[in-house]
């Protein structure tokens, strides 16, 4: 409803009660609804949903319309980005929230900072799903409270037209709630265990679910090595647990992200069941590193499987692993992606050990050749090397060309020594291209960095504590941080304001009328900011 809709709703109702609610100010009432428009995780998660589902429309439709994320691991982090954005760019539209169990597990566990490896408590990844929405409903609250401020100073002056214009932006606001894409690890268990944190997340808010093919009390971080897989039949049943959690909670059209570990992955904990030739389970088991036997010299515990009337012995390692053949693992990355495609996954996510656009096109094209409209959520990660990653491929792209490259030495590329060289600014170039470039050519429709407010936090720290506690003392932080929120605009520059007091003081008017005691006086130290 309108602004004016909701004021006429409650003046309604006001009405009705014959005088025992004459206390309630009808357009206040219209403000704290309009301030609170999503009342529970469940209207957030089905809200985002669409949007999601608009936005993938829309990129198979032109593929410059990709989607973007930044990882946050707390709710005021997720806040100021998307109160930056909608500063910078006057929208939120394609822009997402990213939930990294990496950044859960360092930053958010009791245990203290762990590992990536899902021994974190797995009810703190839906507590965060929730902390992100408060806070991002709180950016609503309060922005729109600064817009009810004006409108209250346009109608004191008698200006017509900014009243007007004020009403407009009202009715037509865009919130800061939008879509989060959530890690839920390997599932943190077996399918029924998968489906119970589903439900949690979703309830909290989560429109997109975000699974890897890992073996759950095996997994590791997808830039870490001893990754352990698992075949197709097990990852598929919790696919279907995380479908069931949404149709239960009435997410129709909810998000789940299946990702492949298989190309840094080279051990699965078990063999997968197989039932004739060529099924998924066979093609699992066909990527094995085996060994044909004699049937007379099979061993004490051997695990033999029978292929095209051989046998064959699979390498177990003493980890009681097996290993599967060097080279596969390119190949069982599309077998990962269209088998998940095929039984119910909206979006795919490939793991890969460098940002390189070939690399990632070669797989989506073959995936694409059997389901046309395959998509991708590409990890921008901060494990790569970004500068020397690049200027390496351009140091190979330019010796393939026959360019001269013997300026440059491709181990140490790194060195700030070639700043400022044709061939830095040109791997710079490709760096800033990089994602509307993947988006394009290798069916990347969102593209998120999984650490990077966790790196942000780091870097800013270190600069406050080097300059406050050496010799600028004060100016180190007055100079760095203090003066650049000012003059940048940045909003938190009056904290007072972004923690809530002007929306405590709405409300305390509201409903103390003019004894309310409020903290935004003149005496209020926050006026300096003005």
């Amino acid at each position: 409803m309108s602004y004016q809709d909701h004021i006429i709703q409650m003046q309604q109702l006001i009405q009705s009660k014959n005088g025992t609610w004459d206390g309630i100010n009808p357009e206040s009432v219209a403000r704290m609804r309009l301030q609170n428009r999503f009342k529970t995780g469940l209207e957030i998660a089905r809200y985002n949903a669409a949007i999601m589902r608009k936005d993938m429309a829309a990129y198979d439709a032109d593929p410059s319309k990709y989607t973007q994320s930044l990882g946050c691991w707390h709710g005021f982090i997720g806040q100021q980005k998307m109160i930056s954005i909608k500063k910078h760019f006057g929208t939120t539209d394609r822009k997402y929230l990213y939930l990294s169990g990496w950044m859960v597990a360092a930053l958010r566990s009791e245990f203290g900072p762990l590992p990536d490896q899902s021994m974190h408590e797995k009810t703190s990844v839906p507590a965060l799903i929730e902390e992100l929405y408060t806070f991002l409903r709180q950016a609503d609250a309060r922005e729109l409270g600064l817009m009810f401020r004006d409108l209250d100073a346009a109608r004191a002056a008698g200006d017509k037209a900014k009243e007007q214009q004020l009403l407009d932006a009202i009715d037509n606001y865009q919130t800061h709630v939008v879509p989060i894409i959530a890690d839920i690890d390997a599932g943190f268990g077996n399918a029924e265990a998968t489906y119970l944190l589903a439900k949690k997340m979703i309830e909290a808010g989560a429109c997109a679910l975000q699974i890897e093919n890992q073996v759950s009390d095996e997994k590791q971080c997808g830039h870490q090595d001893g990754k352990v897989t698992v075949p197709h039949e097990d990852f598929l049943q919790k696919i279907r647990a995380c479908r069931y959690a949404f149709l239960e909670l009435g997410v129709e059209d909810g998000i789940i992200v299946t990702r492949t570990d298989s190309l840094g992955a080279g051990l699965t904990k078990q063999i997968a069941v197989s039932h004739e030739p060529g099924d998924i389970g066979d093609q699992y088991n066909s990527f094995l590193d085996c060994e044909e036997v004699d049937p007379s010299k099979v061993g004490n515990g051997d695990v033999i499987i029978s292929r095209n009337g051989k046998l064959l012995r699979p390498k177990r390692l003493p980890s009681k692993l097996f290993q599967f053949r060097e080279g596969t693992g390119a190949d069982r990355c599309v077998l990962d992606s269209i088998v998940s495609l095929q039984n119910g996954a909206d979006l795919l996510w490939i793991e890969t050990e460098k940002p390189h656009v070939e690399q990632i096109a070669s797989m989506m094209d073959r995936i694409r050749e059997v389901i046309p409209n395959a998509k991708l959520v590409y990890n921008n990660s901060p494990s790569f090397n970004w500068t020397l990653n690049f200027r390496q491929q351009v140091f190979d792209a330019w010796k393939d060309a026959g360019k001269d490259v013997s300026a440059y030495d491709r181990a140490k590329l790194m060195s700030v020594d070639y700043d400022e060289t044709d061939l830095a600014k040109e791997a710079d170039e490709r760096i800033r291209t990089f994602q509307a470039d993947g988006a394009k050519r290798a069916g990347i429709f969102h593209h998120l960095i999984t650490l990077p407010t966790y790196h942000t936090a780091a870097l800013s720290t270190d600069n406050l504590a080097k300059r406050y506690f050496g010799d600028e003392a004060m100016l180190g932080y007055v100079k760095q941080v203090q003066r650049e929120e000012i003059r940048q605009g940045i909003a938190c520059v009056k904290h007072q304001n972004m923690s809530g007091s002007d929306i405590g003081d709405d409300h305390k008017e509201y409903f103390a009328g003019e004894a309310a005691l409020k903290a935004g006086g003149v005496h209020n130290t926050m006026n300096q900011f003005a």
